[in-house]
C-alpha cells in the first residue's frame, strides 16, 4: 500500500522544523562571520601601527602627522630651546647661605610658539624643554633633544592625558596613570613588586607609573627633583628629567643613531616602540 501524500497543512507542519533549522543556521553563520570580521579588524588595528588621523572622534592630545618610517634613518638633529634670560642673583641674607643656580627654563614666547605648532600641551612641553636645558649643563656630550622626550611622552601616555586627565599647572597629572601588572602576561616581563605598592598601589607586581611610565625600581634609581622635594613619578617635571638622565646614561650621544636606538630600547625593548618614538620625535622637531 503506497504512502498517503501529506495534505497542505501537514506539509507545512513537516517543513516547519526544517525551515527553523535553516533559519537558525543562517543566523549562526551571519553572527560567526560578523565575529570573525570583527576579530580580524581588531587584530589588524593592533598589528598595523599608523599615526592617529582625523576621524569623527577627537584625536588624542599631541597627535601630529608623522613622516613615513622608511624615510627615517636616524634621530632628529638637536633642537634649540630659547631659555629664560637669567637676571642678577637675588640678595642673600645669611653669611652661611650658598646661592644655588636656578634650573634653566624655556621662555614663555618659545613655549607659546612651539606648543601651538606641535600640539603638545604647553605644560608638558615645558618639562621636556627644561630637561634638555638641564642636561645640556650636566651632560653636554649627551645632546639630549626635547623632541625625543616628547616622542616618548606621546607614545607612553599622550603627554599625561591617557587616563582622561591632564597635567596640572603644578606639573602633576590630575589622574594617576598606572599601567597593567607586569606579571608575565599580555606580552609583559614578570617583575615582582619592588616598592611595596608605594607608587603603583600593587604590592604583588610592579606597574609602570606616571606620564613617562617608569617602573618603580627604575624610578627608585633615577627619580630626582630639582625643586628639592621628594621625586614624584606623577610630576612631569621630575619624570622628564629622570627620563633624560636615563637616556643619557653610559655616555651616550643621542645625535648618533646607534646610541639613540640603544637608549630607546632600554626604555622599551621593542623595535616597534623605537619606530613609533622616532616618528613622533621627527614630527615634533619638524613642526617646531
Amino acid at each position: 500500500m503506497g504512502k498517503r501524500r501529506a495534505s497542505g497543512a501537514e506539509g507545512r507542519r513537516n517543513r516547519g522544523p526544517v525551515v527553523a533549522v535553516c533559519v537558525t543556521l543562517a543566523v549562526c553563520l551571519l553572527l560567526t562571520g560578523g565575529v570573525v570580521l570583527l576579530v580580524n579588524r581588531v587584530s589588524d588595528a593592533f598589528n598595523e601601527w599608523s599615526p592617529p588621523g582625523a576621524s569623527d572622534v577627537e584625536p588624542p592630545v599631541g597627535t601630529i602627522q608623522t613622516p613615513p618610517p622608511g624615510e627615517l634613518t636616524g634621530p632628529p638633529e638637536l633642537s634649540e630651546v630659547s631659555p629664560v634670560e637669567e637676571g642678577p642673583e637675588a640678595d642673600r641674607t645669611g653669611a652661611d647661605e650658598r646661592s644655588t643656580p636656578a634650573a634653566p627654563h624655556p621662555s614663555a614666547a618659545w613655549l607659546d610658539r612651539v606648543a601651538e605648532s606641535t600640539g603638545i600641551p604647553r605644560r608638558a612641553l615645558e618639562a621636556y624643554a627644561s630637561a634638555q636645558l638641564v642636561l645640556a649643563r650636566e651632560q653636554p656630550g649627551c645632546r639630549l633633544s626635547w623632541p625625543t622626550l616628547a616622542g616618548i611622552g606621546y607614545v607612553e601616555t599622550h603627554h599625561g592625558t591617557y587616563a582622561g586627565g591632564e597635567i596640572g599647572s603644578d606639573g602633576v597629572t590630575t589622574v594617576d596613570i598606572i599601567g597593567i601588572p607586569l606579571d608575565g602576561t599580555n606580552q609583559t616581563r614578570a617583575i615582582p613588586d619592588t616598592d611595596g605598592g608605594r607608587y603603583d598601589g600593587d604590592a604583588q607586581w610592579d606597574r609602570a607609573i606616571g606620564p613617562m611610565q617608569f617602573i618603580p625600581h627604575t624610578w627608585a634609581q633615577w627619580g630626582d627633583s630639582l625643586s628639592g622635594d621628594d621625586p614624584d613619578p606623577h610630576d612631569i617635571d621630575d619624570a622628564a628629567l629622570a627620563a633624560g638622565r636615563y637616556l643619557c646614561a653610559e655616555d651616550r650621544d643621542l645625535t648618533v643613531a646607534a646610541d639613540w636606538e640603544s637608549a630607546i630600547l632600554t626604555y622599551n625593548r621593542s623595535s616597534t616602540y623605537v619606530a613609533d618614538v622616532l616618528a613622533y620625535a621627527h614630527a615634533y622637531a619638524d613642526a617646531a
